[in-house]
This record gives structure tokens, sequence and C-alpha cells, in this order.
């Protein structure tokens, strides 16, 4: 009769542990990324999400316009032979016009490479 008794003791001293976790990894370090944005407070978590949302909207409008202008001035280099002297260059043939960055932002151009990227100034 102890036996039997014994038997789901030991069952469940097994499947408890003993108590010591020694995993390495914490609930907090697998969501540090969303804690850069957040200031974990739950009264804050619908204005952090559109700043969030604000800082993405901002980043994929400059990827977007990035990828328009460096098409423009393969464009130019492919029917010129050579890079545009400047963005103005582009207008009206290859751009309707220079696009803007978000504030804060201004478009770096090397005529010499050819290369286009988004600076703060």
């Amino acid at each position: 009769m102890k036996a039997v008794l014994l038997i789901p003791v030991m069952a469940g001293l097994f499947l408890t542990g003993c108590g010591n976790n020694s995993s390495s990894t914490s609930p907090a370090a697998t969501n540090s990324s969303a804690t850069n944005f957040t200031s974990g407070n739950p009264a804050t978590v619908a204005p952090d999400y559109i700043g969030v949302l604000g800082q993405a909207q901002k980043y994929s409008v400059k990827q977007i316009d990035l990828a328009q202008l460096n098409q423009a001035i393969q464009q130019f280099n492919a029917a010129e032979g050579r890079y545009p002297k400047d963005l103005q260059e582009l207008v009206p043939n290859y751009l309707a016009k220079i696009p803007q960055m978000p504030a804060g932002y201004q478009i770096s151009y090397d005529a010499a490479t050819g290369k286009v990227k988004v600076v703060q100034p």
C-alpha cells in the first residue's frame, strides 16, 4: 500500500523538479526588442504603438524614395552614358519631382559614383 502512495509522490517530484531553474534566458530577455519602443506602462501602450508606427512609416517612405531615385539614376546612366551631375537632371524625364524626405533627413548624392543615400544633417 505504501508503494502505491509512493509512486505518485515520486512522479510528482520528478515532474516538478527540484526548483532550481538553470535556464539562462529570462522572459524579459526574450521581449527585449519590444521594450526598446515601449515604456512598459499599460497606460501608454497606445501612444507607444502609434509612435512606433510613425517611425516605421518614415523608414518605409525613405526606402521607397531611395529605390525610385536609384532606378531613375540607373535609367539616366543607361540612356546618357554617365551619371547625372545633380538630381535635378532627372526631372522631368526620369522623375516627376525629387522626393521630399521626412523631417530631419536629407538626400546625399555622389555624382562620381551615382550613389544616393538618406542622411541626417
